[in-house]
């Protein structure tokens, strides 16, 4: 029976192919947007601050400061509305859920970047 619900699960949840990040990473996700008939595409640019759940119910928040408000959003990992996951910068953290973000402002609010090397 478990067997059965797996396949089922994998038939109707083909998982797309997704780039590795975590928490403190600024990534950008484009996803669509549809307004009765009409459709387009929307990025959302941002930092991760929390990665939750496992499989294919796996959700992340990304947080980006709009006009001096601070804007969060939640997107479902595997939806068929997101169209691209890309990561622009990895950064370095040291918990899971950076939470703490929410309370700071300005250049307190920044994540160290990681030094990426080049591969030869």
């Amino acid at each position: 029976m478990d067997n059965l619900i797996k396949i089922a699960e994998a038939s109707m949840w083909a998982e797309k192919e997704v780039p590795s990040f975590k928490s403190g990473d600024t990534i950008t996700v484009t996803y669509k947007i549809v307004e009765g008939n009409k459709e387009r595409l929307q990025s959302f640019r941002g930092t991760v601050i929390q990665i939750k759940g496992r499989g294919v119910t796996k959700m992340f928040t990304i947080r980006k400061i709009s006009d001096g408000i601070g804007v969060e959003r939640i997107f479902p990992l595997y939806s068929p509305h997101i169209d691209s996951i890309e990561v622009n910068k990895h950064g370095v953290v040291r918990r899971a859920r950076i939470y703490y973000l929410r309370g700071l402002t300005g250049k307190k609010a920044r994540i160290k970047e990681k030094k990426m090397t080049s591969a030869k």
